[in-house]
C-alpha cells in the first residue's frame, strides 16, 4: 500500500527544469517539504511559483552540484532548518553537445563527469549520516536509459558517469540497508527535457512528442517515494513505448 508523503522533507537536485522540476512539484502536491537546488535561480524560482500553485511548500538553494562546499553548505542548511532529510532526488545532471571520442575534449569530459556522477556522490555523501541517526532515508539517483545499456547517442562521458551511478546505487544499497536506508536507480529513456536540444542530431517535432514527459518521470518517482520504508526498488527502467533504439534495431536502414 502506497503510504503518505505529507511532511517528509525533500531535496531536489536539478530542480529547475526538466525531471526535477516535474518531480518537486508532483513531490510538493502530495504535501511533501520540498527544497530546490541548482545553478539558476530564476529556473528554481519558477519551480517554487508551480510549487506554490499546486498548493506546496518549497524553499531554493543556489548550488552547483560539481563543487563539494557548496553541497556541504546547503545540506547543513537542510538539517539546520529541518533536523531531518528524508528524501533526496539526485537529479542534477548535463550532457555536452560535442560528445563523441572524436570530438570531446578533456575540460568537457570533466565536466559531464562532475556534474552527473561526482554531483551525485557529493549529496548523497551529505545525505546520508542524516538518514543513518533517523534510521530511514530514501535516496533516488536519476541515472539513465544509457546507464543501464551501452549507448552510442548519449557519448562516452555522459555513459560512463550513468553507468558508475548504477554502481553507485547499488553500493549504498548493499552498505546502507542495515540503517533503514535504501536507493533507486531511475532509468529513463528518452525524456522530453531541454536538455535534448544539446544533441548533435537535432530532432523535429514529431519525434519529440514521442518521448517520455518530465511528468512521466515525476509521477514514477512520487510512485517510488510513497513506498513503504521496508520496500526497496533497486532499479526502475522506464521508456516511451516508440523506442528510436528498438525501432533503428529493428530497421537499420532507416
Amino acid at each position: 500500500m502506497l503510504e503518505s508523503i505529507k511532511g517528509k522533507v525533500c531535496w531536489v537536485t536539478g530542480a529547475g527544469t526538466g525531471i526535477g522540476r516535474a518531480a518537486a512539484v508532483m513531490l510538493a502536491r502530495q504535501g511533501a517539504c520540498v527544497i530546490l537546488s541548482g545553478r539558476t535561480m530564476a529556473s528554481l524560482q519558477k519551480t517554487a511559483d508551480l510549487v506554490a500553485q499546486a498548493g506546496g511548500t518549497s524553499s531554493t538553494q543556489r548550488l552547483d552540484v560539481a563543487d563539494p562546499d557548496q553541497v556541504q553548505d546547503v545540506a547543513g542548511r537542510i538539517e539546520r532548518q529541518y533536523g531531518r532529510l528524508d528524501i533526496l532526488v539526485n537529479n542534477a545532471g548535463t550532457n555536452i553537445t560535442e560528445r563523441h571520442w572524436a570530438q570531446v575534449r578533456p575540460e568537457k569530459w570533466k565536466e559531464v563527469i562532475d556534474i552527473d556522477l561526482n554531483g551525485a556522490f557529493y549529496c548523497a555523501h551529505c545525505a546520508l549520516p542524516v538518514m543513518r541517526r533517523q534510521k530511514n532515508g530514501l535516496i533516488i539517483n536519476v541515472s539513465s536509459w544509457a546507464g543501464r545499456f551501452y549507448s552510442l547517442l548519449t557519448g562516452p562521458a555522459y555513459s560512463a558517469a550513468k553507468h558508475a551511478l548504477m554502481a553507485m546505487n547499488a553500493s549504498i544499497n548493499m552498505e546502507e540497508c542495515a540503517n533503514g536506508i535504501r536507493a533507486c536507480a531511475m532509468c529513463p529513456g528518452e525524456v522530453w527535457t531541454e536538455i535534448i536540444d544539446r544533441r548533435p542530431d537535432q530532432l523535429d517535432e514529431e519525434v519529440k512528442s514521442k518521448m517520455l514527459r518530465p511528468e512521466d518521470v515525476g509521477e514514477t518517482i512520487v510512485f517510488i517515494a510513497r513506498l513503504p520504508k521496508t520496500v526497496c526498488i533497486n532499479e526502475i527502467i522506464i521508456s516511451p513505448t516508440w523506442n528510436r533504439g528498438y525501432l533503428a534495431a529493428l530497421n537499420p536502414q532507416a
